[in-house]
């Protein structure tokens, strides 16, 4: 039986506990993204040396590739202090004031999920990012007024798996923007070493290896297969994790050879039998399915169509010729035609 979301990106209350402890706190300490980093270190250095706050930075891509960890890196390595909060909890325009205002000179305020602020804290927004000042209204009615309040120049780091859901007045406010991508399996394979260095996971790199080619590319996922693999170790195979042991781990787990689980297969599977292979609307496909929407194109999808399972359209979701061949199913007469162009 499949554990439930044993490969969702977002994470769980448990992920959110053992990461600190797993979260690496310098650049030399990262794993991956090899060239985001380099672009980083030098403009960090840059500002470090002008002693000025760094450009405002823009992190997107899927869930659970590190954009928290960068932005906490990032106010490491300008040696600031570092303010966090979440687009969906900064409802009002004080909230903002309140949090902006405490921030000293050349600290990074990061924002998780920005795509999620409301229009009218974006607006507000603007003009700390560009001037660092921010007006807040006073009172209600004949007795409301504007105040304009100075800010530190500060660094704002925003973090969003949908680009395309910010507006282009805050998109352009950004000095600094970065896609952090999926992680290879050889990135992933470093990352679970060291994961099991911290947590004391007796692993050979057979084992390693094999759970790094099945957690989809991403460190949250790897990390969490690495900690039921340890319990299935232990329960099972006197404690250490040898590939055998990882297969057997992994089999249990409900997670293929392609790092799919069966949320995955049954998208693939509907996409195919109820809607010919598509094109289909997402919101069809969701109930279909019996998912959110939002949920299948933040959480299954981006994989999916990394692997080339699934292909995104204008007309809807399509499923491509490696589906087929994956689940066994015999390519339907105007599949085989598109296949065939």
């Amino acid at each position: 039986m499949t554990e439930i979301h044993i490969t969702d990106p977002t994470p769980f209350d448990e992920d959110i506990i053992v990461e600190k402890s797993l979260r690496p706190s310098r650049f030399e300490e990262f794993i991956g993204q090899n060239e985001l980093i380099e672009n980083l270190k030098l403009y960090i250095d840059a500002a470090n040396g002008r002693e000025e706050a760094l450009d405002h930075v823009l992190l997107f891509g899927p869930p659970g590739l590190g954009k928290t960890t960068l932005a906490n890196i990032i106010s490491k390595e300008l040696n600031v202090n570092i303010k966090q909060a979440s687009g969906p909890v900064i409802d009002r325009a004080g909230d903002l004031a309140g949090m902006i205002t405490n921030i000293q000179n050349r600290d990074v305020f990061f924002i998780d999920e920005i795509h999620r602020l409301n229009s009218v804290v974006e607006e507000y927004l603007y003009s700390a990012m560009e001037d660092y000042k921010i007006d807040i209204m006073i009172d209600k009615g004949p007795s409301a007024r504007s105040v304009q309040l100075n800010i530190e120049p500060f660094t704002l780091v925003g973090a969003t798996t949908r680009l395309g859901n910010l507006t282009s007045p805050l998109r352009d406010r950004f000095g600094i923007v970065l896609r952090v991508d999926y992680y290879d399996s050889k990135d992933l394979f470093h990352i679970l070493c060291r994961s099991a260095d911290i947590l004391d996971v007796n692993i050979d790199d057979k084992g390693a290896m094999e759970l790094a080619k099945r957690s989809r590319g991403t460190p949250r996922v790897a990390n969490r297969i690495l900690r039921r693999a340890r319990d299935y170790a232990q329960v099972k195979a006197k404690g250490k994790i040898t590939y055998e042991v990882a297969n057997k781990a992994l089999e249990q787990l409900g997670v293929d050879e392609y790092g799919l689980d069966k949320m995955d297969r049954n998208i693939l599977e509907i996409l195919i039998e109820k809607f010919s292979g598509g094109p289909v609307g997402l919101k069809s496909l969701g109930v279909a399915v019996g998912e959110d929407p939002s949920t299948i194109e933040d959480v299954y999808e981006p994989y999916l169509i990394k692997q080339g399972f699934m292909q995104r359209t204008s007309r809807g979701r399509l499923a491509q010729k490696s589906a087929y061949e994956l689940l066994g199913k015999p390519l339907i007469n105007n599949q085989k035609d598109l296949f065939n162009d």
